[in-house]
């Protein structure tokens, strides 16, 4: 990433903080639209489901500038997801109802630039989680 996509991510994040439980309720419809089969995989509370995931970016944003400080919990995170039964294909349609939700949230804000940002943030974490998950999987 570039310093310039780092603070773009930064910038927008910033934008969508304050409606963070509106986002999350956001993507999680938008996540089990696009597969309802994942509705499933969550067996809890869903108002704390977006609480945990919006932290989650939260801190993985703040850190994009360092990720090396944050790459052991990603790992841990992939690693914790085999167990929800996440297979590699589903970090893509996670990334749709991502970006679709910045989107929703950032409206004209969320220019090409953005997107890309982003997309290459979430690509990087991701990856991060999926090496992790197959060598938990192994």
């Amino acid at each position: 990433m570039t310093p310039e996509q780092v603070t773009l991510v930064k910038d927008t994040w910033a934008q969508v903080a304050p409606i963070s439980e509106q986002a999350a309720e956001l993507f999680y419809g938008k996540l089990f639209e696009l597969n309802p089969d994942y509705q499933a995989l969550f067996k809890g509370d869903m108002k704390s489901q977006g609480k945990m995931l919006m932290s989650m970016l939260n801190t993985a944003v703040t850190s994009l500038d360092k990720l090396d400080t944050i790459v052991p919990a990603v790992q841990a995170l992939g690693k914790r997801h085999v167990d929800y039964g996440v297979k590699d294909e589903d970090y893509a349609v996670v990334a749709q109802a991502l970006l679709w939700t910045l989107g929703q949230g950032l409206g004209d804000a969320f220019t090409d630039e953005a997107e890309e940002a982003w997309t290459i943030t979430y690509t990087t974490l991701a990856d991060v989680m999926i090496e992790a998950a197959n060598e938990q999987a192994a």
